[in-house]
């Protein structure tokens, strides 16, 4: 009888948390052994902290087997740039066996992220392994983002999620038929409960989450740095005069500096953390007032799993001038737009329903991946021109929908001829604008 070994990847302390919630909640069949395989994707790995020695992982340890190391087994290369030749597959699965000690197992993947190295990669080096995939936040409501290769995606069977959004089903993957299956969300409140120090006993402050959004072109750092003053601005027009901000690690500190100065200014007092910690642990140990943020997955934790009043701040002008259309940030942008009160005066709406949510979701997630998501156009379609289209233009660009034949877009003549001219006399137009 064959030996089974299951490797689970994790790149954050958030990703690793879920897979334990997943693991106490009998989510995956027993197994000879079960093997964490970290990574650390920081663009310089050397100066990030490896997951594996971050406080609170050890107490996650024991739920696993052996812990594997991705950057030490791939060194010099890094995790999210190297993507093997087809001919070498082979001869690297051999050595992944004889280097980790699988022998002749039969290997199981549950992996994050399965579009981008490195969990991609590794579902290739192991290209008879069943893959699960697991949920990392918001983005597992949008469309698989890249078209993935059918000896990969014909292998996943399921997408563990969190249930971020109560009744809405995640589009990540569904082409491939994988099966949505939510990790209860008792299970993942005692893993944290794990991880945090004693639960605070009374109402504690308002906590305002950090992001990092220039690093990922996002925003400019100027910009940045007034979303994180609109925050304390808005918080301290809300009464809130205890602040408590939680920058992204690798944030600049200056950022910190000068929230701390614009809270005094108030007459409000500002604490920022200096210890990386997930924001559901702060839940656990600050017990917030309120969170303030721009589309963090944490502001849907805060209100789905801890009950605690959501704000955000700048996630509309975000969105407006996210491009390309297909980016990844689309989905949970819209989401914590539709489902989250703005923080500041001017932008109050009821949250949509499941149902709607649903149509919304459907929508945009055609528009990002018509090739990826065909099945999706009806229902595009059906909410474009339905009760809803006007509330939720924001979302569309008219240039996506013009180009997809969606309601709302600009009518395009049949004869290419015509077709052709519109389109140089629209580049011309777009040159002169620009100069």
């Amino acid at each position: 009888m064959s030996t089974t070994t299951q490797i689970f990847y994790a790149s954050t302390l958030y990703g690793a948390a879920t897979l334990a919630a997943a693991l106490d909640s009998g989510c995956f069949r027993p197994a000879d052994r079960r093997l964490l395989l970290v990574s650390t994707n920081a663009a310089v790995p050397e100066t990030a902290t490896p997951l594996d020695r971050m406080p609170g992982f050890e107490r996650l340890r024991g739920r696993f087997d052996g812990v594997l190391d991705w950057n030490a087994t791939i060194e010099p290369l890094h995790p999210g740039g190297w993507t093997p030749r087809p001919d070498d597959l082979p001869m690297l699965q051999r050595h992944l066996r004889l280097l980790w000690g699988l022998g002749t197992d039969r290997v199981e993947l549950t992996v994050e992220s399965l579009q981008v190295a490195p969990a991609l990669t590794i579902a290739q080096l192991f290209p008879d392994a069943p893959v699960d995939v697991y949920a990392d936040g918001l983005m597992s409501y949008g469309p698989t983002r890249n078209k993935i290769d059918p000896l990969v995606g014909e292998r996943v069977r399921r997408l563990l999620h969190l249930d971020l959004v109560p009744g809405l089903d995640p589009l990540l993957l569904a082409e491939f038929g994988a099966v949505a299956e939510t990790v209860p969300t008792e299970a993942f409140t005692k893993v944290v409960e794990e991880l945090a120090g004693p639960a605070a006993g009374q109402e504690g402050p308002a906590l305002l989450l950090g992001q990092y959004l220039s690093a990922l072109a996002l925003l400019t750092p100027a910009e940045e740095g007034e979303l994180h003053l609109r925050m304390v601005r808005g918080a301290v027009a809300r009464g809130h005069r205890r602040l408590v901000f939680k920058p992204h690690p690798t944030a600049p500190d200056a950022w910190s500096r000068a929230l701390v100065r614009e809270a005094e200014a108030l007459g409000a007092e500002l604490t920022v953390l200096d210890r990386p910690v997930l924001a559901e642990v702060l839940y656990r140990e600050l017990r917030p007032a309120l969170v303030v943020g721009c589309f963090s997955t944490a502001l849907l934790t805060a209100s789905a799993f801890y009950g605690i009043g959501t704000a955000r701040v700048g996630t509309r002008s975000l969105l407006a001038g996210l491009t390309p259309y297909q980016n990844s940030n689309r989905i949970p942008l819209a989401l914590v737009d539709a489902l989250v009160p703005a923080l500041e005066d001017g932008e109050a709406t009821a949250p949509l329903r499941t149902e709607e949510l649903a149509g919304l979701v459907a929508a945009i997630g055609f528009a990002m991946q018509p090739k990826v998501r065909p099945d999706l156009r009806e229902t595009a379609v059906r909410h474009l021109s339905g009760p809803l289209a006007a509330r939720t233009r924001h979302h569309f660009t008219r240039r996506r929908l013009t180009s997809l034949g969606l309601p709302g877009g600009l009518p395009v003549p049949r004869h290419p001829k015509i077709r052709r001219l519109a389109r140089r006399a629209l580049k011309l137009k777009r040159r002169a604008l620009g100069s």
